[in-house]
């Protein structure tokens, strides 16, 4: 129900379900660049990129993982069973592949720093609080309610997802 949120280029707030953090390819570099600081598990990286975005992105299993396994793939990045999770590391390969499109991983990089900077993240910090908190409540609570009160959440809910599309589009 809820969209993902964020700023344009001008600094206009935008909502849109197909928005990316990243332009396809992208994410490569920043999985080598986290694993390179340390090895990491997929988890891991979910919420490390969730921190650094302030809360304004959080990468899926689905795309974190694929891109893991085709790092591997690629000799990029290897891993290692620790705990009963696969922990990954950059390779000397990918080390590397780093080095030669430093441009592009600085690009990126820029990217992500103007996306989720001070200007940005100081706009949606409060609304992110809120929105994560109304996420929590709805995790703790759903599975005690009844089928009345279900259906009366959805409605605020419904109400509450128009009205601020509307604020959105004015």
């Amino acid at each position: 129900m809820f969209r993902n949120l964020w700023f344009n280029e001008e600094g206009v707030f935008r909502s849109s379900r197909r928005r990316s953090s990243f332009q396809k390819g992208d994410l490569k570099y920043i999985i080598l660049d986290l694993i390179r600081d340390k090895p990491r598990h997929g988890y891991d990286i979910i919420r490390e990129l969730e921190e650094q975005s302030h809360g304004l992105y959080k990468p899926s299993p689905g795309v974190i993982y694929p891109t893991l396994q085709m790092l591997e793939e690629m000799g990029h990045a290897q891993s290692i069973e620790q705990e009963g999770k696969k922990v990954y590391s950059i390779t000397e390969e990918g080390l590397q592949f780093l080095a030669k499109q430093k441009d592009i991983a600085d690009g990126v990089r820029s990217q992500m720093k103007k996306r989720w900077g001070f200007r940005n993240i100081g706009r949606m910090a409060l609304v992110m609080k809120e929105y994560h908190a109304l996420e929590h409540l709805l995790g703790r609570g759903i599975r005690t309610l009844d089928a009345d009160k279900m259906q009366r959440i959805r409605e605020v809910l419904v109400q509450t997802y128009d009205n601020i599309e509307s604020i959105i589009e004015e």
